[in-house]
C-alpha cells in the first residue's frame, strides 16, 4: 500500500512539474498594430508542447480559427466565438496556422511553431487568401531565421 501511495505521489509530482515549466504567450487581436491593420500581435510564436497561447480580443470583431492544411496531423480544427478570449494549448509538434475569420481576406493570420515542426513544408504549400499568402511569406521568413 505504501509503495502504491509513493508511486502515485511521484506521478502527480511529475505532472505538476511539467505544467510548471509550460509557458503562456499572449496574442492581441487588433484592428491596428505596429506593422499594419488587422493583425495578431505577435503574429509568430515559437512554443514547446504543453505551452498555452492566450488570444485576447483587444479590439472587437475578431476570433481565432485554425487553417485547413496548416495544422499538425491529429490536431482537431478549432474556431472561437467573436470577441471571446481563446486559449490554445499546443500539445503536438508542428506548425499551427491561425486566422481571424472575419478578416482573413485582409491577411489577419498568425503562425505558431511548436517543437520540431515536421509539417512546415505542407503548411507553406497550403492554399490561403492572397493577402494571407504575403503575410505568411513574411512570417515564415521569421520562422526560418529562428531555426
Amino acid at each position: 500500500m505504501r509503495k502504491l501511495l509513493l508511486m502515485a505521489l511521484l506521478i502527480a509530482n511529475s505532472i505538476l512539474a511539467a505544467n510548471a515549466f509550460a509557458e503562456e504567450f499572449e496574442v492581441k487581436m487588433l484592428n491596428k498594430g505596429d506593422k499594419r491593420a488587422m493583425v495578431f500581435e505577435p503574429d509568430f510564436i515559437k512554443a514547446m508542447p504543453g505551452d498555452t497561447i492566450k488570444f485576447l480580443p483587444t479590439d472587437k470583431g475578431h476570433n481565432v480559427e485554425s487553417i485547413k492544411g496548416m495544422m499538425p496531423e491529429g490536431v482537431a480544427p478549432f474556431k472561437s466565438d467573436l470577441n471571446e478570449e481563446f486559449i490554445l494549448t499546443v500539445e503536438k509538434d508542428g506548425v499551427y496556422g491561425i486566422k481571424c475569420t472575419p478578416h482573413y481576406t485582409m491577411g489577419m493570420v498568425a503562425l505558431i511553431a511548436v517543437g520540431e515542426p515536421a509539417n512546415a513544408n505542407e503548411a507553406k504549400a497550403a492554399k490561403v487568401s492572397k493577402k494571407a499568402e504575403g503575410r505568411f511569406a513574411e512570417i515564415f521568413a521569421t520562422y526560418e531565421a529562428t531555426n
